[in-house]
């Protein structure tokens, strides 16, 4: 009956490094949120057939983006895509090197945009702005990155970068981004998004500055606080535009996507409203609103 007993061997088949590493206990953390991130997957795409065929577009992005999650936590539970790095601070307390995953970061070169492109969207700002915002979180991440590498106090300096782009990122989703949002008549449920992503998005620079920058916590213990803010912060996103979607005007937000496309203008057509006779086709067009 030993075959029914729960048992990880990941540090068996995939030996930790020497130096401050992942515990067993901290790879079953790791399988956990794997599981819940492969689970939000199949829901959301389960959901999105409830969904009118234009009216999806809020479920393509979180389903893609719990699959990466589910891929990315994958890794690194089973201590995979990971390097050692020399550390600077705290060496006495935990050693000279640590443990660093760089899964993580690829998940947020993901799921920080996946945000940003659902919230920008939403807001009605323009498209130039929604990529302005995605390389500004890239910057961010990237600038985490190259300073979890730094084996000096030098990482700091990326660290000020990246907040930085995250000061602006911040500045951008709630303050310029409300104002076109209260224009297409959605900045109530704007604001609520756009003040719990970035609430949480706060809490990922002393996630970070207590783990691969400031070496205070040990690395399960740091897996444990990443792993609980990326589930919070993808898991309530995600069903958060699911849900909350159901009520929205698609042809004010001008995103009323159809077979054909598209649309930037609101109409009638064919697989939204019922028709009766033969009609020309021909849609009088309308002002979108303009967008900033």
């Amino acid at each position: 009956m030993a075959f029914l007993l729960p048992r990880n061997d990941v540090l068996n088949v995939h030996p930790a490094p020497q130096g401050q590493h992942l515990s067993e206990h901290g790879s079953d953390w790791l399988w956990a949120a794997t599981a819940l991130f492969a689970f939000n997957t199949l829901v959301l795409f389960a959901l999105k057939f409830k969904a009118s065929r234009g009216e999806r577009l809020w479920h393509y992005i979180w389903i893609v983006t719990n699959l990466v999650a589910t891929i990315a936590y994958f890794a690194m539970a089973a201590n995979l895509a990971w390097d050692v790095v020399s550390q600077r601070n705290q060496v006495r307390r935990h050693g000279p090197t640590r443990q660093i995953f760089w899964a993580k970061y690829v998940l947020w070169v993901v799921s920080f945009p996946a945000a940003i492109l659902a919230l920008g969207i939403l807001s009605g700002v323009s498209w130039a702005t929604i990529v302005f915002n995605i390389f500004l979180s890239w910057i961010w991440v990237i600038g985490y990155l190259v300073a979890a590498y730094v084996p000096s106090n030098y990482k700091w300096g990326f660290f000020a970068f990246a907040a930085l782009a995250h000061i602006f990122l911040a500045f951008e989703t709630l303050f310029r981004a409300r104002r076109s949002a209260n224009r297409v008549g959605i900045n109530r449920d704007y604001m609520m998004l756009s003040g719990w992503t970035n609430l949480l998005w706060l809490i990922y620079p002393i996630a970070w500055g207590v783990s691969d920058g400031g070496n205070v916590i040990g690395v399960t213990k740091s897996m444990i606080f990443f792993g609980i803010l990326d589930v919070v912060f993808i898991t309530t996103l995600s069903y958060a535009f699911v849900f909350l979607s159901r009520r929205w005007d698609y042809n004010r937000l001008n995103i009323a996507f159809t077979q054909y496309g598209r649309v930037p203008i609101a109409g009638t057509y064919p697989e939204k409203h019922a028709t009766t006779g033969h009609q020309s086709g021909v849609t009088a067009p309308h002002t979108a609103a303009p967008a900033v």
